[in-house]
């Protein structure tokens, strides 16, 4: 009982005796800052100067935080010290001992910032992002010297799985220009063309921002309808057509569809076209005219995958305001934002001033180099995408194990400047294509209400780039039948789910209430991929069956698919070491130089 005295007249103890102490931090923190005003919102070290200014402008605030921390710790550390958990070893114990130490620093920190008055939501936001950067380096688990697992695996090995580690730590560097890009799978055991990327096609168009590919039929009769498929502009095409059991290509193509699908080039800074516009009249609006020169079809459906669904809906909004509304028969959309009102994590970093540094950096170069993208990605899952592999490749010294999906993660994506800044400016800073006519592209005003043409909307429940609730408004923008369905998983696992894996279900609803959560409360769980609620949708939207199409009968052709713009690799063609086998040195892919 005394205890718990003690503890409720803390704050008005500590209170008194720091008060003196506490203005004047506040006063000596706040001369400076008041001159620098805090302009660079971009710079981290302002941003937590500014937190502390904060923190000792409310000494109350501060003594609180810190005494909720107490009361969690001081009772953690009683019951992992007098109730040791019998099923744990020695290690596993005093490691679990720490990191319950770790996750309670992790909250005391995020509480305190949180409570902190007078700070801007976003600067708040993304002081916490860094915050858990830090919070995951030094997580007990990530260290050698606070992970006993670690020490004891040293221990075994004398030492040897740190000069492994080491060698693959200068291995990376070297592989990478000098700049640090962990490597998170095998990089021998893919190759585009090889063993990703496969399906049968051929390339019936090329120009300055896009390769358009036609697969050769599976069947001896397809649907009518063709399907164009647009990938994002961020990232390579062949997640959807990764290997032959995970093919979202190979599969529509195997249900009897005629697939043409969008492969965007890597640019280098010496493309002349590379706008928004330019993306959409060359890129989508192109790829359906020569979809109706060669297939005689007028009306194909077509899906968009995160930016590339982006671009998709902004192309028909396009068409519509021109009179051409019936371009497509259905438009389905997978991961994609059009409405930013919620803009997952990503919106923590845009803000004008980092999309002026981001104008002016582009403007010289020429494009946004797509390692910085990845990083910044990868930033997002921290844990998951960068502490892992420190501990795996460096500490443990193990060799990284061939994995498709992280292959293409890494295989990074230049993006046109121009495209880029647009981008931004338009879509996480204004919001405008959410507006009608908030914007015009070549003398068309953008509105989302006047595309009729049938949608669906496909969103994943544990997405943290395009959140499932964001998708939800998107959808509830369109002016037609829109038909919303909600995959379990994230972005990428989600999206590219093959029913024979059974492995995630989805929820599907036929109403579209004003709510997401109003959405959910009606929606029913189905144990089978949404992929086979997708065709069952557009079965009736496909027309009748006709002989199949071979891309052989095309009255142009560049050579067979993947293409050429796919294999455009972003490191520079030189030899890391002298030991290094990696295809960077094997000289097997063009390469783009950066500043080229």
């Amino acid at each position: 009982m005394a205890t718990e005295s003690l503890l409720d007249e803390l704050p008005a103890i500590l209170t008194k005796l720091t008060e003196k102490q506490w203005a004047i931090w506040s006063s000596t923190l706040s001369a400076p800052l008041s001159e620098k005003t805090l302009t660079n919102d971009a710079n981290v070290i302002q941003d937590s100067l500014a937190v502390m200014w904060q923190a000792a402008a409310s000494p109350q605030a501060g003594i609180s935080a810190w005494l909720r921390w107490t009361q969690k710790v001081v009772p953690h550390a009683l019951s992992l010290l007098s109730e040791p958990d019998p099923s744990l070893t020695r290690h596993r114990a005093w490691l679990k001992y720490l990191q319950g130490f770790h996750t309670l620093n992790h909250e005391a920190i995020t509480e305190m910032v949180a409570d902190l008055d007078g700070l801007e939501e976003q600067r708040k936001n993304r002081f916490l992002f860094y915050c858990n950067q830090w919070m995951e380096a030094f997580s007990p688990s990530n260290n050698l010297m606070t992970n006993p697992e670690l020490l004891a695996y040293t221990l075994e090995n004398l030492g040897g799985n740190l000069f492994k580690g080491f060698d693959n730590l200068l291995n990376d560097i070297s592989c990478s220009s000098g700049e640090l890009s962990i490597s998170m799978t095998d990089p021998h055991a893919f190759e585009v063309g090889k063993n990703l990327a496969t399906s049968p096609g051929t390339v019936v168009l090329r120009n300055e921002v896009m390769e358009l590919i036609q697969y050769a039929p599976a069947t001896t009769r397809v649907y009518k309808r063709p399907m164009l498929l647009v990938p994002p502009w961020i990232n390579k095409f062949y997640i959807l057509d990764l290997t032959e059991k995970m093919s979202l290509v190979k599969w529509l193509v195997d249900q009897g569809y005629t697939v043409f699908l969008i492969s965007w080039i890597n640019p280098d800074g010496s493309q002349t076209s590379g706008s928004f516009t330019d993306y959409m009249k060359l890129g989508t609006l192109a790829a359906l005219d020569a979809i109706e020169a060669i297939t005689g079809e007028k009306k194909p459906h077509a899906a968009g995958y995160c930016t590339g669904g982006t671009l998709l809906a902004t192309s028909l909004a396009w068409l519509a305001a021109g009179g051409e509304e019936h371009r497509v028969s259905s438009a389905t959309f997978m991961a994609t934002l059009i409405d930013f009102t919620e803009p997952g994590d990503l919106g923590i970093f845009i803000d004008p001033e980092q999309v002026e540094a981001l104008t002016t950096e582009t403007r010289e170069m020429g494009y946004l180099d797509g390692k910085k993208l990845a990083r910044t990605f990868n930033m997002l899952r921290p844990n998951d995408l960068i502490w892992s592999y420190v501990v795996k490749n460096y500490l443990k010294g193990e060799d990284p194990i061939p994995f498709d999906i992280l292959y293409w993660n890494s295989d990074s994506a230049n993006i046109p400047g121009n495209m880029y800044s647009w981008y931004l400016k338009n879509t996480y800073l204004e919001n405008q294509l959410a507006t009608p006519c908030g914007v015009t592209l070549e003398g068309r005003p953008i509105d989302m209400g006047s595309i009729k043409t049938p949608c669906y909307f496909l969103a994943t429940e544990e997405d943290h780039i395009v959140l499932w609730q964001g998708a939800y408004k998107s959808a509830r923008l369109m002016g037609g039948p829109v038909r919303f369905v909600l995959a379990e998983s994230g972005h990428v696992a989600g999206v590219v789910n093959p029913p024979h894996k059974n492995k995630y279900g989805h929820r599907t609803s036929g109403l579209l209430p004003d709510t997401p959560d109003s959405w959910h409360q009606t929606a029913t769980r189905r144990k089978e991929s949404w992929w086979l609620d997708w065709v069952k949708w557009l079965k009736p939207k496909s027309g009748k069956k006709v002989p199949g199409r071979s891309p052989d009968d095309a009255p142009t052709a560049f050579g067979p698919a993947p293409g050429t713009y796919v294999k455009r690799r972003l490191e520079p063609k030189k030899r890391c070491r002298e030991n290094c086998s990696c295809q960077k040195s094997a000289g097997e892919f063009p390469m783009i130089k950066p500043g080229h």
